[in-house]
């Protein structure tokens, strides 16, 4: 009982495979997810500083690193099917919730509920922080996705993964998203040339839809 128990599970999350029951290359865990997903907020948070945007860092790197946390009761679902409705999403996310505040009720000491809630809360938003963390968190499946691909994977999930990532990333408004799609997407097209799939030219069917 107690923290402890919270620390402990921690370790679940490393066993969690991120897009289970395809072949991969390189298996990715929701424990590397995450820590990846802080590495990249915090950066995007530094470009819209950096255009005078004011950044609540402490509500960015809570729920950047726990923005996941609920997998370790619900799993990795696919995003093709997490997202194949409204309905459907919602749910996931009823359980999910439901699951994490039954944790919080049955296992956080009484003082430290409160901060729980707060920091295991689903993280997106429309405030500026829950934006970066879409971005962040949609920035790693282009890059899980690419790393198959660069590699000779044929799962066509993972051309859909990245694909519907870079899509839902430039409908975001943020100075971020106008940095990435500017400076960094054409290094990721330049460093993909030799890729077996034509990253150029889903590419560019994705930012034209």
């Amino acid at each position: 009982m107690g923290i402890h128990t919270y620390f402990q599970s921690l370790n679940d999350l490393e066993r969690i495979i991120r897009c289970p029951g395809k072949f991969k290359f390189e298996e990715h865990s929701v424990s590397a997810h995450s820590w990846k997903v802080v590495q990249y907020a915090k950066t995007l948070a530094d470009i819209e500083e950096s255009n005078g945007v004011t950044i609540d860092w402490k509500k960015l790197y809570e729920i950047t690193s726990s923005h996941d946390y609920g997998e370790i009761f619900i799993g990795d679902i696919k995003t093709p099917v997490k997202h194949y409705s409204l309905e459907l999403r919602g749910m996931l996310q009823q359980v999910e919730e439901g699951m994490i505040a039954l944790f919080i009720e049955e296992n956080i000491p009484e003082e430290f509920k409160p901060i729980f809630r707060e920091q295991l809360r689903e993280g997106k938003d429309d405030s500026t922080e829950g934006l970066i963390l879409e971005v962040a968190d949609k920035l790693d499946q282009v890059y899980e996705a690419l790393t198959e691909l660069q590699r000779g994977n044929t799962e066509k999930e993972f051309v859909v993964m990245y694909r519907e990532a870079l899509i839902k990333i430039k409908k975001i408004k943020l100075h971020c998203v106008d940095y990435f799609l500017k400076n960094i997407l054409p290094d990721i097209v330049q460093d993909s040339s030799n890729c077996p799939v034509d990253i150029k030219k889903i590419t560019k069917e994705a930012l034209e839809l």
